[in-house]
């Protein structure tokens, strides 16, 4: 119920937040280069020196298909041995676009922010065209930890095959 609860929390917030900031903004641009990061680096390399250094201690994944992932250290496990060890290459690529950013204050001071877009999803295997395999959504909750930006709780909902 707990996990019900911060997934609703999340995704409430996403619609209640009165502006997301602009584009051309220090804190997107920040987030968007934490984005490429964790997925053109990190996701489509299979480098996860990439996801120990962005991703929080506590940080938790729920994911519409596949669960939820309690801990920094489960991440990681789950990426070595899964998406690394996957036979195909797989990628993922950023809708343009659809990315945005919300920031979060307390008492006026900058703590944290949430990124949302949607994203989509290809795999190449050996000698075959890359094909895409899904299109999901994404709402990524961002902490400032000790100056430096965390990803603490992660949601990867609406997944579905193109053309369906």
């Amino acid at each position: 119920m707990k996990h019900l609860s911060i997934l609703f929390l999340c995704l409430l917030l996403v619609n209640l937040l009165p502006a997301q900031v602009e584009e051309d903004s220090e804190l997107f641009q920040t987030l968007r280069a934490r984005d490429s990061l964790l997925f053109d680096v990190g996701f489509n390399t299979c480098d996860i020196g990439q996801f120990r250094a962005l991703v929080s201690e506590d940080m938790e994944f729920y994911h519409d298909q596949s669960g939820i992932t309690s801990s920094k250290a489960d991440f990681i496990a789950g990426t070595e041995n899964g998406l690394c060890q996957l036979p195909y290459k797989a990628r993922r690529e950023l809708v343009q676009g659809s990315l945005q950013v919300f920031p979060m204050h307390n008492n006026g001071q900058l703590y944290g922010a949430l990124q949302s877009g949607e994203h989509r999803f290809y795999a190449k295997y050996p000698d075959k065209e890359e094909m895409l395999t899904s299109v999901a959504k994404f709402t990524h909750l961002w902490l400032l930890e000790d100056g430096q930006w965390k990803l603490s709780r992660v949601l990867s909902y609406g997944h579905r095959t193109p053309g369906k």
